[in-house]
């Protein structure tokens, strides 16, 4: 532990609450910049980035098509194009919803700059040993963000986009979605996403902190299993598939959690 790190130790409250409010500014100052860049560059973002959700050219949809296809399922499994007729029914819409995804991106993309800045707060209240086990946990901590992130883009955010762009109670009723409903959806369900496959990273501090073990996570795996089957639910479209490839992951990422934890209990050994 270095000097400078001893001191942060000794630093009165005053002083840790000082620190921790400039390590915010600083973190919102990186949001910022990256969201005005994304602001200026509204229009290709919202073409390929959002709109491409609605076009059979997609990715996700020529590699489902290109699965259905080779199992046998014809087009079983291909998407349909959906047809996009976006409307903005409110004066300041259109503004609040540029704010909102450029805000949001700005965090997305920030996301391992803001974790250090939060890590860096913490780390001085740590053991050595402590320290030394954490190694990485930021460069593990961004990277399983950002493999959040992708899931939640090329795979719910299609899916839930393919279902809800075609269905309807009757077709007498067509579908004219709002500019804020479609953008929320696909931005949200990205950030979430990411967020979420944080949970191994989140297990692991949680066991440090003496708050769970592994044999709690172990003996609670069939409920979580069944919270994660839920939560499928509720994300993704009613349909079996969706649902399976969405906890999937999730399942991995709780035994990994599990895993985590139990090198931490294993350590001070």
């Amino acid at each position: 532990m270095t000097k400078e790190e001893k001191d942060d130790k000794k630093m009165p409250f005053l002083k840790h609450l000082e620190e921790l409010r400039w390590r915010l500014v600083k973190s919102s100052i990186a949001i910022l910049i990256i969201a005005t860049v994304l602001f200026i560059y509204t229009d290709p973002i919202i073409k390929h980035v959002y709109l491409a959700m609605s076009e059979m050219e997609f990715p996700t949809y020529r590699f489902f098509c290109w699965m259905s296809q080779s199992l046998g399922l014809e087009d079983t499994l291909c998407g349909t194009e959906i047809p996009i007729d976006i409307q903005s029914i409110e004066m300041t819409q259109q503004f609040a919803t540029n704010m909102y995804f450029a805000i949001v991106g700005g965090f997305l993309m920030c996301f391992p700059f803001i974790f250090h800045q939060i890590w860096s707060f913490v780390k001085p209240g740590l053991k050595d040993k402590e320290v030394y086990v954490t190694k990485g946990i930021v460069f593990y901590g961004s990277l399983l963000f950002f493999f959040g992130v992708a899931f939640g883009y090329f795979l719910v955010s299609p899916l839930c986009v393919q279902f809800f762009g075609s269905y309807k109670l009757t077709a007498e009723i067509q579908n004219n979605f709002t500019i804020n409903s479609y953008m929320t959806m696909i931005t949200t369900t990205t950030l979430f996403s990411g967020l979420f496959f944080e949970l191994p990273i989140i297990i692991y501090l949680l066991t440090k902190l003496g708050i769970i073990s592994p044999a709690l996570l172990i003996k609670y795996r069939k409920h979580a299993l069944v919270a994660i089957l839920v939560l499928s639910a509720i994300i993704t479209p009613p349909d079996i598939i969706s649902q399976v490839l969405v906890s999937f992951p999730i399942l991995i990422l709780y035994e990994i959690g599990i895993i985590a934890s139990k090198r931490v209990v294993k350590k001070p050994k």
